[in-house]
């Protein structure tokens, strides 16, 4: 893999970029103090903003690092983030990487979530030089299944009782793409 960090990119409504201190406001009212968009998350929904503020620095300081890949998912028309876009997990030896990714709730069913992941993938393969990405999401959470399919992600199987989230230990579906399948 060709690490280049985390790099601004701009689709169609969307700018991903690096998170600054000043997103720490947005980030904790459009998503991360929400516990139905953390439901089946790894992590808690923040209970004051001091806990994103804490969130943000530590990102930011990472930011220096090649390996570290975090974007915000900022809408062009009110350009403020939305959510939440990252490589939560890549594999050197084998050129894979991870994604996860949360949007606050106004913007749920608008294609934004699929948007912002189809330009991952696209970066991740074209300059990053990645050969597999991959996803998983609990069994439940069926929207973020269909997000992965719409980007031409593949199915490829459940790992029962993989991990735990808000609502428990859960089975997970795992989803990838890989560097020859991607047009």
């Amino acid at each position: 893999m060709q690490h280049c960090g985390t790099q601004t990119i701009e689709t169609k409504r969307l700018i991903l970029r690096p998170f600054t201190m000043d997103d720490s406001i947005s980030m904790y009212e459009n998503w991360a103090s929400d516990s139905e968009v953390t439901k089946y998350l790894t992590w808690p929904h923040h209970e004051t903003p001091d806990i994103t503020k804490s969130i943000l620095q530590d990102w930011i300081h990472q930011y220096d690092r090649k390996d570290f890949y975090q974007w915000a998912i900022v809408d062009k028309e009110n350009s403020e983030p939305i959510g939440s876009i990252s490589v939560v997990e890549y594999n050197n030896d084998t050129d894979m990487a991870e994604i996860g990714y949360c949007i606050g709730r106004p913007w749920w069913h608008m294609g934004i979530t699929s948007e912002a992941l189809h330009a991952i993938i696209q970066f991740l393969f074209e300059y990053v030089q990645v050969n597999r990405i991959q996803a998983i999401h609990d069994v439940h959470n069926t929207n973020s299944g269909r997000v992965m399919a719409k980007c031409g992600m593949q199915y490829e199987g459940t790992l029962r009782q993989y991990a735990r989230n808000n609502t428990g230990l859960c089975d997970v579906c795992l989803y990838a793409i890989l560097k020859h399948e991607y047009k």
